[in-house]
């Protein structure tokens, strides 16, 4: 693997080896006890949860063995757990371990969780062992080298009537890009204070690459029978011009249902998320 991408592994181990150091995993486990309330509540108003659960994903699930690439606070992979998968998570930092033990002891799943720490490049894993791969809010963590060599090796485990689901940011339209970076949010400056946006560029984790939706649906054809790309969120993306609280949860509802009658090219050109399904891999 080239520098580069050895370069982005190590500042992803180290940059969530602290974000992940201290999951809640109490939080967690009061949020399994109340499965589909929880699941009704997210899937409706909270992105991630709403484009990797989109077309019934969570009825998928169970008996199903599934591998989750960058598990992180591992919420999403007990989740799946408690809906029956058999669920193997897998991270670059060692931190979501102690989670994944601690979700085992203190909650009943069918079968325990399994956590894969490290390089899942290096993994020896079967082949045709996984019926479900997830990455929620993973693959733009990785180099465009790093996603190709990813694919080559999901591919190998994936059975032969598998299928790949990720959650991904969206950008298709370069402006829209250039005005999101003008806003700042949380710790990330805005673009128009240049040294301070530039430091933070040089910490973020995030290595500069291609996210729009052709990206996913040409890459995908290189290894699936099977390619869908569904961009969403061109509405949704404006809840963060508003004040949290009831009604931006209310607003953002209503914008994941509103823009299900916009044409499919204003959707992809707007897009602030996509969910990429693969599925079959080709021989």
């Amino acid at each position: 693997m080239h520098n580069d991408s050895a370069a982005n592994a190590t500042k992803n181990e180290l940059h969530y080896d602290k974000i992940y150091a201290s999951v809640n995993v109490d939080n967690t486990i009061h949020k399994l006890r109340n499965l589909d309330g929880y699941l009704d509540e997210v899937t409706r108003s909270h992105t991630s949860w709403v484009g990797l659960y989109k077309d019934g994903f969570r009825h998928e699930l169970k008996g199903k063995r599934v591998l989750e690439l960058g598990c992180g606070d591992c919420r999403n992979a007990a989740v799946m757990a408690a809906l029956g998968a058999e669920v193997y998570a897998n991270d670059i930092s060692s931190a979501p371990g102690k989670a994944i033990d601690e979700l085992n002891q203190k909650f009943h799943f069918e079968k325990p969780l399994t956590f894969v720490y490290g390089d899942f490049l290096k993994s020896e894993f079967p082949d045709n062992y996984f019926d479900i791969v997830v990455g929620k809010a993973f693959v733009h963590h990785l180099t465009l080298e790093q996603e190709e060599a990813f694919l080559k090796v999901i591919h190998r485990i994936l059975k032969k009537d598998g299928m790949v689901r990720f959650f991904e940011n969206a950008v298709n339209v370069g402006w829209l890009d250039t005005l999101r970076w003008m806003m700042p949010v949380d710790n990330r400056p805005s673009s128009l204070s240049k040294s301070r946006f530039k430091a933070w560029q040089e910490s973020d984790p995030h290595p500069h690459r291609d996210n729009s939706s052709r990206h996913y649906r040409e890459i995908g054809k290189r290894y699936f029978a099977e390619v869908k790309v569904r961009p969403f969120g061109g509405l949704e993306r404006f809840h963060r011009w508003m004040p949290s609280g009831n009604f931006n949860t209310k607003f953002r509802r209503w914008a994941f249902r509103a823009e299900r009658w916009l044409p499919s090219f204003v959707n992809e050109s707007i897009a602030r998320s996509q969910t990429v399904t693969y599925r079959f891999p080709k021989k």
